[in-house]
């Protein structure tokens, strides 16, 4: 039902672009005017009032995966364990990852402890105030040493206003592929969890 609503919208949305358009051409050709810069002007104005927002977003959303998005292994768990001998044994999963919030919605870090050792951050934040690019970055971290195990950074765009109406703007997180021979940040994060009881 909400489809359909979007594509009446669309279509009458169409219409009034295509009639400001046609009034711009005859309002040219009755002044003197050149027809093909008012009439592409109007299609212009009318294109940008709703995706105005769109090609920015695209570019910098490929810009920013293109330059800054990735995914690190700075220590291995075998790694880990031969710094902390006996200590993996002794921690134990928090089932449901207990977790904390700080900041809102649209830029925030949200913490989930696994065990009494090892976090699982994941971060938030708008590149730029004026566009729905979002970077997230997830990092595995030793909380004894605050030393990061594991990074995944990636870019994200997303309508945030809650209408969805934009749903144009919505783009997948970035497809990485360097450094991923670790393994999934899923399966990583696993084998940090400790003994589950």
């Amino acid at each position: 039902m909400m489809g359909l609503a979007y594509l009446l919208a669309f279509a009458v949305y169409l219409l009034i672009s295509l009639g400001v358009v046609r009034w711009a051409i005859r309002h040219a050709r009755k002044n003197g005017k050149s027809v093909k810069r008012w009439g592409w002007g109007a299609a212009l104005i009318m294109y940008g009032i709703v995706f105005w927002d769109w090609i920015p977003t695209l570019v910098t959303h490929h810009y920013y995966c293109a330059t800054e998005s990735g995914f690190w292994v700075y220590k291995t768990l075998d790694q880990w364990k031969a710094e902390n001998p006996g200590v993996m044994e002794r921690l134990v999963y928090n089932k449901g990852a207990p977790s904390t919030r700080q900041g809102d919605m649209d830029t925030f870090t949200d913490t989930y402890l696994l065990n009494q050792r090892i976090n699982f951050i994941v971060q938030q934040s708008r590149v730029f105030s004026w566009l729905p690019v979002y970077r997230i970055e997830e990092t595995v971290i030793d909380s004894k040493s605050n030393e990061v195990l594991v990074r995944d950074a990636t870019f994200g765009s997303y309508d945030r206003t809650g209408s969805n109406l934009k749903f144009w703007m919505h783009i997948e997180r970035c497809k990485t592929q360097n450094h991923r021979d670790q393994g999934s940040l899923g399966a990583i994060i696993s084998q940090f969890e400790g003994a589950k009881k």
